[in-house]
């Protein structure tokens, strides 16, 4: 009994200091990385304890103090949303915390790039203290959750707009500053005729990288309906909603082609081939969410017996997705950059400065991002991720260990769908309806 204990101390002495060592080694630079590597961790605690919670929390008498006991599945559930509670108030809390942060000289600057050890101990008692509080405030966070989650898909929609668009701008816009530079090159021939090949040759490489790209978008779009029709639409069934969401999405596509086309648009053919796959995909995730019991489900045919790498695969391509978006979102220097944060491309002092002055102007210097926005990302994301892992709260009791299965699991990922050809539609016509307001 004595070895055992002094086993158990010399174990938790070395996690301590194993701990202390990964929380010393995060800088300023990797603080990023390290809210991913938190958000991930709370998905993990989220999935075991569905897994192995329920017989423990059925002895919690201030969970269990029904009549009846619940079907495990209710645990399960419970036990994603207690985590998912306790992860949403710790980032909800750093974002208040982080409003109106300008510069950093702020000290809540080093408090957002610092103190991980501090950070993580809150956390876990957050997390922890989840597991006593009622029910009713589980159910009404649940309620919650599907607004927020929607949120979270929202914003995730408005920074691919913004990606394709400033991709676009940026490939387009080089080749019409080329003909600019075309013509000085043309006066100046007879001179120095060799700074025409450089131009010419970028001039060819973009318009051919943008036509490449564009036609493997489309390909993909229209190869991919072609798989969504044989898996969803087995023959002998009535599987009339699956053909019209497939359908839909099909029309949209080209509807995107032919307005970003329109002389009167006057927009490139990237940005509609990109959002016509992203559409495309966001059909496919919709159709592939059906209960596995569905008939028109082609890929139930493939989960009659669900093995744990399944899942396993499933649950960190879920995850992996989630936390991209969560730090793409939260790195996004268009929605996030506040007025003062400085601009690409700043000009550098004519003289050197001393080591001191140099340290007193990065104090002074404003901040890139918005710190509050960055963490109610992750707190929208921590609301998507409970979804997900609770198929928006019914899925675990309709198909088992399965994650994001079930009727509004596709529903959200077909609104989803909608709602991102709605935004870019709009993207190309504001300009249009609206001519003296800027877009």
């Amino acid at each position: 009994m004595w070895a055992a204990s002094c086993l158990a101390s010399c174990c938790a002495a070395c996690a301590c200091d194993a701990c202390r060592t990964v929380v010393s080694g995060i800088s300023r630079r990797s603080a990023r990385i390290a809210y991913c590597g938190l958000f991930a961790l709370s998905l993990f605690v989220s999935w075991i304890l569905r897994e192995v919670a329920a017989p423990l929390m059925e002895q919690l008498p201030w969970i269990n103090h029904f009549h009846k006991t619940p079907n495990r599945e209710w645990f399960e559930t419970d036990a994603v949303l207690r985590v998912s509670l306790g992860n949403f108030l710790f980032f909800t809390i750093l974002s208040f915390l982080m409003i109106g942060v300008k510069n950093q000289r702020d000290p809540r600057d080093g408090l957002h790039h610092g103190r991980w050890m501090m950070k993580i101990v809150c956390w876990f008692i957050l997390v922890i203290l989840m597991f006593f509080v009622p029910n009713e405030i589980i159910s009404f966070y649940e309620t919650i959750s599907k607004f927020g989650s929607g949120l979270f898909l929202l914003i995730q929609v408005v920074l691919l707009l913004d990606f394709v668009h400033g991709w676009n701008d940026k490939w387009v816009g080089y080749d019409e500053q080329f003909w600019l530079v075309l013509l000085f090159d043309v006066f100046m021939v007879s001179v120095h005729c060799i700074l025409l090949i450089p131009d010419l040759l970028v001039f060819i490489y973009r318009y051919v990288a943008l036509f490449i790209v564009s036609l493997v978008c489309y390909l993909a779009t229209f190869g991919f309906s072609g798989l969504l029709f044989h898996w969803f639409t087995p023959s002998g069934q009535d599987c009339g909603l699956n053909t019209f969401f497939i359908v839909m999405t099909l029309i949209l596509v080209i509807l995107f082609a032919i307005v970003a086309l329109h002389p009167a648009v006057g927009s490139s053919i990237l940005p509609a081939s990109v959002i016509s796959l992203y559409c495309m995909y966001l059909c496919y995730s919709g159709l592939a969410s059906e209960p596995r019991d569905y008939e028109c489900n082609g890929l139930h045919k493939h989960s009659k017996a669900i093995s744990t790498g399944t899942v396993t695969v499933g649950l960190l391509t879920t995850i992996l997705s989630v936390v991209y978006s969560a730090v793409r979102a939260g790195s996004s220097t268009t929605l996030l950059s506040p007025p003062s944060s400085p601009r690409a491309g700043g000009g550098k002092p004519l003289l050197p400065l001393d080591k001191a002055d140099e340290e007193e102007k990065e104090k002074n210097k404003a901040v890139t991002y918005s710190y509050a926005f960055f963490h109610i990302i992750f707190s929208l994301a921590s609301m998507y991720s409970a979804m997900l892992l609770t198929g928006w709260s019914t899925s675990v009791g309709e198909s088992g260990k399965l994650v994001d299965v079930g009727w509004p699991s596709v529903w959200i990922r077909i609104l989803t769908a909608w709602v991102t050809a709605a935004l870019y539609m709009w993207s190309l016509l504001a300009p249009i309806l609206f001519p003296d307001r800027d877009f």
